[in-house]
């Protein structure tokens, strides 16, 4: 029905956001490059909560690789959210709020809360509020590093949101080095170990991702290290020494 009332003017895809190719849907006349203005496409969407997070991660490295919707220039978009993760994606240094997702947009965009729409206006009428938020990529981003690396950094920082971010950050590190090698990440940065994420800025958060990059050049193997493995596997030879233990009684 909308598309017959706005013929030649208006296309209805039926598909999943996550996978829809939106690099295809536009002409290339539209495309910019990314030092201009932000081209005339523009991202406009009332997101079901259960996708909002995941897909604006996808998005946000999208800006970062300038691929997907950025294959047009710095696409602007405005998205819906629960009103809680509206308030993390634009909360400032020490903000209760500040968390993950706080960084990981403002690295790359300049974000902006709009407005709160109250749950009642839609139907069926959601238990939360909604924030509408508004995204404009920026043409430097304020770390100059891989994303994954970036969004690693900043993923174990906030680990341990209540407690001094060296617990958190430790965690990137294996065990046997785990204390010399956090020691050195906060010295190299500048970063007082007692700060707690909350506190830590994006330039602390520049300078973790900058240093952390080095010391993976300097051990390749760094960057795929995952403590969560790491205690699975100790926790296996743990069960396989005690089958052992029992075997011989």
């Amino acid at each position: 029905m909308l598309s017959d009332a706005a013929p030649g003017r208006l296309r209805i895809v039926h598909g999943d956001v996550l996978t829809y190719k939106i690099e295809k849907a536009f002409p290339n006349h539209v495309r910019r490059q990314w030092e201009d203005d932000p081209p005339n496409v523009h991202i406009i969407g009332n997101l079901p909560f259960s996708v909002s997070t995941p897909l604006i991660i996808k998005w946000l490295e999208n800006v970062s690789l300038k691929n997907g919707p950025f294959t047009y220039g710095r696409t602007k978009m405005t998205l819906t959210f629960q009103k809680e993760v509206a308030e993390r994606l634009v909360a400032t240094t020490g903000s209760k709020q500040r968390s993950r997702l706080s960084i990981m947009a403002q690295y790359l965009c300049n974000v902006e809360h709009l407005f709160t729409i109250p749950g009642k206006a839609f139907v069926p009428k959601p238990e939360v509020d909604v924030g509408v938020v508004h995204f404009t990529p920026l043409i430097q981003p304020k770390i100059e590093q891989p994303f994954k690396l970036v969004e690693k950094v900043v993923q174990y920082a906030f680990q341990f949101r209540r407690k001094y971010c060296h617990q958190g950050l430790g965690m990137l590190f294996p065990k046997a080095q785990r204390l010399e090698n956090t020691g050195k990440l906060l010295q190299l940065a500048d970063i007082d170990p007692t700060l707690r994420p909350i506190h830590l800025s994006l330039m602390h958060f520049k300078s973790l991702c900058d240093v952390y990059r080095k010391m993976c050049d300097e051990d390749p193997q760094l960057f795929t290290y995952n403590f969560r493995e790491e205690l699975k596997q100790k926790r296996r030879k743990g069960q396989e020494k005690g089958d052992d233990t029992a075997e011989e009684c």
